[in-house]
């Protein structure tokens, strides 16, 4: 039976094929490399634009930041430390001249009566402290 491939003569087909076949790879390395030859020049094109010149200035002095806290009995601080109701107004004369004039930062407690914290409000005025701030914090969830 010339067909069947059972016969003991055929030897040629039960053998594993040994050679690559490179016609595919071939062909893929062909197709990228015309590929890039027409893309690369068109990477290299460039649109010429006029862009704006920049001037760098320094930037200006932050001011200082003072904190004055009132604790629950009235009693008050100056970045931590303790002072009397009179030495407040003349560290807050001194500061108000100051240029550029420093930020005045109020931390009160829950507890402190509201005529405390008007009266460092007024004489923060009074001398003329323009930046006034209340400081407080978030409710914890």
């Amino acid at each position: 039976m010339i067909g069947s491939g059972s016969g003991a003569g055929v030897t040629s087909h039960t053998a594993p094929m040994s050679e690559i076949n490179t016609t595919p790879l071939v062909d893929v390395m062909l197709v990228l490399l015309v590929i890039f030859i027409i893309t690369a020049p068109l990477l290299t094109h460039a649109v010429k634009i006029d862009l704006p010149q920049a001037s760098s200035q320094p930037l200006p002095e932050k001011p200082e930041v003072i904190s004055v806290s009132i604790d629950g009995s009235g009693k008050m601080y100056w970045n931590d430390q303790v002072i009397v109701q009179g030495e407040l107004k003349t560290r807050l004369q001194e500061i108000a001249v100051k240029k550029p004039q420093p930020e005045l930062n109020i931390r009160a407690d829950k507890e402190t009566r509201y005529q405390v914290l008007a009266e460092v409000m007024a004489d923060a005025q009074n001398v003329g402290i323009s930046k006034l701030g209340f400081v407080s914090e978030p409710a914890k969830k």
